[in-house]
């Protein structure tokens, strides 16, 4: 029989996977900032164009705002982290879902244990 199971994806922190985590916190704040000024427009339009304004729409949009601001202070957070921790950490990076063969006589407490695979610059150096 086979089982799904969670097995955590830990990346170790080099100068290269730094800079790349740094690059994608950067991408992502450009990218959630691009999103705030386009809906700052959309909203200023529909207030221009009286007839399909209605106030709860601008609520929306000022809730649609806020939370992409506080996104970015999360990254800005994170990325804040990231220049504190040193080099040869482990960051959790994600979970991914790994099937796992069952038979009469494995040990349940082995087969339910938390698996981890360690990568370091792209290249999987660990199986835990």
């Amino acid at each position: 029989m086979k089982l799904l199971q969670s097995v955590v994806v830990k990346q170790v922190l080099t100068e290269k996977s730094k800079e790349g985590l740094q690059e994608k916190y950067h991408t992502n704040i450009l990218q959630l900032q691009k999103e705030c000024d386009q809906l700052r427009f959309e909203m200023k339009k529909l207030e221009k164009n009286k007839k399909l304004y209605q106030p709860n729409l601008s609520k929306q949009f000022e809730k649609e705002i806020q939370n992409r601001l506080e996104k970015i202070k999360l990254i800005e957070f994170q990325l804040e982290q990231l220049h504190i921790l040193p080099l040869e950490s482990e960051l959790k990076e994600k979970e991914v879902q790994a099937l796992v063969e069952v038979q009469i006589g494995d040990r349940w407490s082995k087969l339910t244990g938390e698996k981890t695979i360690v990568i370091k610059d792209d290249f999987i150096v660990e199986i835990r």
